[in-house]
């Protein structure tokens, strides 16, 4: 059993809960190693604080469950079956009626819940797992950091391909496409969220995305991008000029710059995330640009893009070694430019270290 099952097994002992079901897919490959999109179909691990626990998946999966190195029961079930009443009978062959259970509250849809609620009427629900696993994956291991480096140097090389994409004309679609191709000629199947690409004023839409726009010289260019290594994501962000840029757009990049060298070098254990937000906000606010950083500064960083804890204000919890977050400020003039730059770190004993490395002075990008 690997260690962080035997957190949830131990988790479930001291809890006095008879049962965890784990239904978000990350998170069953957290604590199981098998990760699978099963869209509108079923996959769940179940655990018990004193029985082997058991995955339940669509019978297409059961190879790959085994090819991935889960060691104990898995159950299949085919498209025509009713799985919760399988995922019943199995649970019931292996423990009964579990009376106390611990669920994930963030994830869990409620129809399935009340197909679960009907396989066992008297059962409660009184734990939530999802508080569980963002503690538990807060602070991350030696190893888990090494996985998220990996990660962080992958980004590199697909911010490379992007710049290297960059030509009059180009729409920001195709430059997507150009960086998500260079990475799969290199081994890396998965990026870690849809890779964005905007150029000049569509990057001030902090939530917007690539479009059919072409990229023509005297913009600022936004790239955000990660990949999935062993699991494990990386997420940054850079804005590079695309030839010559006005003296605006040059302002802006480096209060941007200003304030994500100011947070991380204060990024250490003992201060607070919402100090960490404030430092960086303040410098923004103090260049006339406060109404255009409209975002935390940064989110946690693991087996999912967005983990535990919020880099923001009013989140006074003290940062602590091994823990691994965004720093990620922006500014977003409408109808003009947005810039943001982002590093994902991880706090060390003294400090911080970045897992990405991409030059953040302002690059341009000759046409």
């Amino acid at each position: 059993m690997n260690e962080h099952l035997q957190q949830l097994t131990q988790w479930l002992q001291d809890q006095q809960l008879d049962i965890a079901y784990i239904s978000n897919p990350t998170n069953i490959s957290y604590f199981s190693g098998f990760f699978q999109d099963p869209e509108e179909r079923v996959t769940a691990l179940f655990v018990f604080p004193d029985h082997d626990p058991f995955l339940f998946t669509p019978a297409l999966s059961i190879q790959e469950v085994k090819r991935s190195g889960w060691t104990y029961d898995v159950q299949g079930y085919l498209d025509h079956e009713d799985p919760f009443g399988l995922i019943g009978d199995a649970i019931r062959s292996r423990v009964g009626h579990p009376a106390q259970w611990a669920i994930e509250k963030d994830d869990l849809p409620v129809y399935r819940y009340d197909a679960i609620r009907a396989q066992f009427p008297d059962a409660t629900f009184p734990a939530d797992a999802s508080r569980f696993i963002e503690q538990k994956k807060l602070i991350k291991s030696p190893d888990e950091i090494a996985l998220l480096e990996a990660a962080g140097q992958e980004a590199d090389a697909a911010f490379a391909a992007g710049f290297a994409a960059l030509h009059t004309g180009v729409t920001e679609q195709a430059v997507v496409a150009e960086i998500n191709y260079a990475m799969m000629k290199q081994g890396v199947m998965s990026m870690s969220f849809d890779t964005i690409v905007q150029a000049g004023p569509n990057a001030a839409n902090p939530h917007g995305g690539p479009e059919l726009n072409q990229v023509q010289p005297g913009q600022m260019v936004l790239f955000d991008l990660g990949t999935v290594h062993q699991d494990y994501d990386s997420d940054a962000t850079r804005t590079v000029a695309f030839g010559q840029v006005g003296e605006r757009e040059r302002e802006i990049h480096a209060v941007c710059l200003e304030a994500n060298l100011a947070a991380m070098d204060a990024a250490k254990p003992g201060v607070t995330a919402a100090s960490l937000d404030k430092i960086a906000r303040d410098i923004i606010t103090k260049a006339g640009y406060g109404e255009y950083f409209n975002h935390r500064l940064g989110h946690g960083i693991g087996t999912s893009t967005h983990e535990f804890p919020s880099i923001m204000e009013g989140n006074d919890m003290e940062l602590r070694p091994g823990m691994c977050f965004s720093i990620e400020p922006g500014i977003y003039v409408p109808g003009f430019a947005g810039v943001r730059i982002e590093d994902c770190i991880h706090i060390t004993e003294n400090g911080n270290e970045p897992f990405t490395h991409t030059q953040k002075t302002l690059q341009v990008i000759e046409p």
